[in-house]
């Protein structure tokens, strides 16, 4: 086959499973956590590197932010025999119980975003494959992680959640948002939704797992707001989650 328009690479690869994250700084440094890492190729947002985990082949390729660029990247890798994706990210917790650190792992999101309208009436929930789920959740439970497994709101606008009141629509993003928090809403994050409706679409499996930057409804309530930059502990879920399905799937 052709080289993709916007990943910029074909079928050579010869990998299943991928590991997406948002930013392309971030590559290499999960890339290193597979064996064999070795840079791939760079095309726009979506930087690439490939390496094994269990003797299976694994891409770690960045989706840039939001959900368009995700949307072409799952549409695109999925044209290159992908058919495991597991997102790893950042996320701000909402439920006062998730902390600056813990682990988020989303089986089902919110979709406040435009993206995954184009692909399917807003009724259609975005959820995640269980098996990716269940793997990400054993793996976080080997790693010793503090981990919330749930619910989390996908949007498009960082400034609409940190600054809503300035903006004319502020009205509807406080009462949404404060009836997510009401409803159990774990955190929020801006490309789980796209991942989860899109692999929905084409039969791909999904998972998301999240490392918590900070927590503003716990400042808000007065708590303890403890931030964390750090995300090898999420990286590292990834990993484990990867190795637990290629295992899983060697057994049929």
């Amino acid at each position: 086959m052709e080289a993709l328009y916007h990943i910029g690479f074909d079928d050579s690869h010869g990998a299943k499973y991928a590991i997406l994250p948002g930013d392309p700084g971030r590559v290499e440094k999960i890339a290193q956590y597979l064996d064999n890492p070795r840079f791939f190729h760079q095309n726009r947002e979506y930087t690439t590197w490939l390496g094994e985990c269990a003797g299976e082949k694994v891409l770690v390729m960045s989706t840039g932010m939001g959900g368009p660029s995700t949307a072409i990247a799952v549409e695109e890798l999925y044209q290159t025999g992908v058919t495991t994706m597991v997102r790893i990210g950042t996320c701000g917790g909402m439920a006062e119980k998730v902390i600056g650190g813990d682990l988020v792992i989303a089986n089902g999101s919110i979709r406040m975003e435009g993206t995954t309208r184009e692909y399917v009436p807003i009724e259609f929930p975005a959820v995640a494959d269980l098996d990716v789920t269940n793997a990400l959740v054993q793996a976080a439970k080997n790693l010793d992680a503090t981990w919330h497994v749930g619910v989390v709101q996908c949007k498009d606008s960082f400034y609409g959640q940190h600054s809503p009141a300035r903006m004319p629509a502020g009205y509807e993003l406080e009462q949404k948002w404060q009836a997510w928090v009401k409803a159990g809403c774990l955190a929020s994050e801006m490309e789980s939704a796209t991942l989860y409706i899109v692999g929905q679409i084409l039969g791909v499996r999904t998972g998301c797992v999240l490392n918590t930057v900070w927590n503003q409804e716990r400042k808000a309530a007065g708590l303890s707001d403890p931030h964390s930059h750090d995300n090898t502990l999420a990286i590292k879920a990834a990993v484990e989650g990867i190795r637990l399905l290629v295992e899983q799937d060697r057994l049929g």
